[in-house]
C-alpha cells in the first residue's frame, strides 16, 4: 500500500503523554482472540505476493471456509476470481440486517503482500511463517493488511455467534493486488460485481492509531489522500566528441531543471480533512509547531507558519502537493556528450490540485534549461470523503470509552491505498482500525515487519464495536 503506517506516522509529533494503558475491557473474550489469532496464523502462512509462488485465491478460499463452517449461508460467501487471473481472488461476504432497503457497510481490506525475502530478515525469523516472540507477532502482512482480514472474519463469526443483527447489511471484501500486480480486486469487483460491494460508505485501513514512548497519543480516521502521478523530465542535445565540451549539455540542463524542482514549493492547500488534522494536531502537539497549525489553518498564506510547518516532512506533505525526482538516465557512452538526459519526478498530487496545473508548474520552471515535462499516465483522482457525525461520532465515543483522553483525528494520506476506487466510484472512504502503531518503528514492507500483540486485540475489539454501532445507526 501503499504504506498503512507510512501514511499515519510520518508526521512527526513532539508529544505530550495522554491516553489510558491497556485494561481487560479493550480486549476481546479470550474465545474469540483464539479464533482470531488462529485466521491470522493461516493467513499469514499463505503466501499472496504478486509473484510465481504468490496465490491470493488460496487465502480467499481460506477466509471463506471459515465463514462457511461458522453457518454462513453459501449465497452469502463469494470467492470471485478473475477468468484472466486464476490467483487472484477475492472474497467477499455479507451479513444480512433486517432492513435491506438500507444501503450496507463495506469492510475493506486487501489480503496481498509486498513480497519478502528470507534473506532480507533476520536469520530467525521466515517472513511467511507466523512467529510469536516478546510481545509481537511476525510475518509479512502483520500490519499491512492481514491484520484487518483477519480481524473483520474473526468477528463476523463472534457476532453471528452471538446473535446480533445488525439494522443494516454488513459487507466484507478481501481483495487481491492492492499492493501491485495485473488485477486489482477492488476495480475488478467494482467492474463486475458492483451489486455485491455497493454500499453506503467503507471502512479500510490507511488511519490506525499513533503510540509514542508507550503511550497513545490520537487514533487516525483517513478521509482523503493525495492523487499520484509522475513526470518525465527530458532534456535533448545534438551531442558530440567529449574531448570537445560545450557548455550546453543535456545531463547539465537536466540537473539544472531538477534543481529548480528541489528549490520550488507549490502552494498551501486547504481542505475540510487537513483542517481538521491541523486543528486537532495543534494541542497535541504544543508549543511553536501547535501554533503554527492553528495560525496555518486560519491563514493558510501565512508564510511564517508555513516555514515551521514545512520542516517537517510529514507537516509538509499534508500542506501542499509535493514533487521529488526519482529516476535517472543519461548519456549514451563515456566518451560522447550526451544526447538525453531523463528522470522520473514522481509527485503527490493534492486532492483538489488539478494535475495539469502541476504539470503546467513544473514546465515553468524547467523552461530556462530546454527541459520538456511529459506526464506519464494520468493521475487518478480520489475526493475526500466527507467528516460525517454519523461516522465520527460512534469512532470518538468508542475511542473514549476504550482509551480516555485519546483524540481522534481525520487525516489525509500521502500515499495511496485502494480507498481511491471507491472513492472515485461514489462510495465514501473511511480508514480506520483501532490498531496502534509505534510512531518510531514502522515495519510494514520492511525488515522484520511485526505488530504488538496487545495491539491487534485491542483493534479486534474496537472493529467489534465500531461495526456494530455503524451498522445500527450509531447505537452500540
Amino acid at each position: 500500500m501503499t504504506i498503512r503506517r507510512l501514511l499515519v506516522t510520518a508526521a512527526a509529533f513532539a508529544v505530550v503523554g495522554v491516553g489510558a494503558p491497556a485494561s481487560a475491557q479493550t480486549m476481546p473474550p479470550d474465545e474469540y482472540m483464539d479464533l482470531a489469532r488462529g485466521i491470522f496464523s493461516e493467513l499469514i502462512e499463505i503466501n499472496t505476493t504478486d509473484s510465481e509462488r504468490g496465490n491470493n485465491t488460496l487465502a480467499a478460499q481460506a477466509l471463506a471456509r471459515h465463514l462457511l463452517d461458522a453457518g454462513f449461508p453459501e449465497e452469502d460467501v463469494h470467492v470471485l476470481v478473475p477468468d484472466d487471473a486464476p490467483t487472484k481472488g477475492n472474497l467477499v461476504a455479507r451479513y444480512r440486517g433486517r432492513d435491506s432497503s438500507l444501503k450496507p457497510i463495506l469492510l475493506l481490506a486487501h489480503i496481498d503482500v509486498v513480497q519478502a525475502l528470507p534473506e532480507d530478515w533476520s536469520e530467525d525469523l521466515d517472513p511467511f511463517a507466523f512467529t510469536e516472540r516478546d510481545g509481537y507477532y511476525y510475518g509479512r502482512g502483520v500490519t499491512d493488511d492481514k491484520d484487518e482480514a483477519a480481524i473483520y472474519t474473526a468477528n463476523f463469526i463472534r457476532m453471528r455467534q452471538e446473535g446480533f443483527v445488525p439494522e443494516r447489511d454488513i459487507v466484507v471484501a478481501l481483495t487481491a493486488d492492492e499492493e501491485g500486480g495485473p488485477r486489482n480486486g477492488v476495480a475488478f469487483l467494482l467492474e463486475e460485481h458492483r451489486d455485491l460491494i455497493d454500499a453506503a460508505y467503507a471502512l479500510n485501513e490507511g488511519g490506525g492509531g499513533m503510540e509514542k514512548d508507550g503511550r497513545k497519543i490520537s487514533n487516525n480516521v483517513q478521509a482523503a489522500e493525495k492523487k499520484y502521478q509522475s513526470f518525465t523530465f527530458r532534456a535533448t542535445n545534438p551531442g558530440g566528441h567529449s574531448s570537445l565540451p560545450v557548455r550546453k549539455n543535456a545531463i547539465y540542463d537536466l540537473s539544472s531543471a531538477l534543481l529548480a524542482v528541489q528549490e520550488y514549493a507549490f502552494p498551501v492547500m486547504m481542505h475540510e480533512v487537513t483542517e481538521a488534522f491541523f486543528s486537532g494536531s495543534a494541542d497535541i502537539v504544543g508549543g511553536e509547531m501547535g501554533e503554527a497549525m492553528r495560525r496555518i489553518v486560519e491563514n493558510p498564506g501565512d508564510a511564517e507558519a508555513d516555514r515551521i510547518l514545512a520542516g517537517e516532512a510529514g507537516y509538509n506533505s499534508r500542506l501542499r502537493t509535493t514533487c521529488v525526482a526519482t529516476l535517472l538516465n543519461g548519456g549514451h557512452a563515456p566518451n560522447a556528450l550526451p544526447q538525453l538526459a531523463e528522470a522520473t519526478v514522481n509527485c503527490r498530487i493534492f486532492p483538489t490540485h488539478d494535475p495539469m496545473d502541476v504539470q503546467a508548474a513544473l514546465q515553468e520552471i524547467t523552461a530556462p534549461f530546454d527541459v520538456e515535462v511529459i506526464a506519464q499516465g494520468q493521475a487518478r483522482p480520489s475526493p475526500p470523503s466527507p467528516l460525517v457525525d454519523e461516522v465520527l461520532g460512534p469512532i470518538q465515543r468508542i475511542t473514549e470509552q476504550m482509551w480516555p483522553g485519546v483524540r481522534v483525528l481525520p487525516v489525509m494520506s500521502t500515499g495511496a491505498t485502494d480507498g481511491l476506487y471507491l472513492r472515485r466510484a461514489g462510495i465514501p472512504v473511511y480508514g480506520v482500525s483501532g490498531i496502534f502503531g509505534d510512531m518510531d518503528d514502522t515495519r510494514a514492507h520492511g525488515q522484520d515487519e511485526r505488530i504488538l500483540i496487545e495491539h491487534f486485540y485491542e483493534g479486534q475489539e474496537f472493529l467489534y464495536r465500531l461495526v456494530k454501532a455503524l451498522s445500527n445507526g450509531g447505537v452500540a
